[in-house]
């Protein structure tokens, strides 16, 4: 998600928070409670929210995002790579899904 899009998400977020807060203490309760809950929802999705496709390791670290948003290299062991491809709608570039059998964790890398 685009940072101005985070910022305007958050500012909306907090507002309703704050806002379903004043509310609550008045007279319309409900109200109130509704707006707290989709402002605090909003802020936990902007929490928990992932950065396209990379996976934890690359995400936590400091690292450069690969193209097309993926992994920046193609990973290595215990991952295998599958037949399966799509088309990230945002960049058009081709994914290759890399798959761990164990785990199941599924890495992403850009094709060509």
């Amino acid at each position: 998600m685009l940072p101005v899009t985070r910022v305007v998400i958050g500012v909306a977020a907090a507002l309703l928070l704050v806002g379903g807060f004043v509310v609550l203490v008045g007279a319309q309760q409900i109200s109130g409670l509704w707006s707290m809950t989709i402002g605090a929802l909003a802020i936990v999705a902007l929490v928990l929210e992932r950065s396209r496709y990379r996976s934890e390791a690359e995400e936590r670290g400091a690292g450069q995002t690969g193209p097309g948003g993926g992994e920046p290299a193609a990973p290595g062991p215990p991952f295998r790579r599958t037949d399966e491809l799509f088309v990230d709608p945002t960049t058009g570039r081709e994914m290759r899904v890399y798959l761990d059998p164990v785990s199941g964790e599924r890495r992403y890398h850009a094709e060509g």
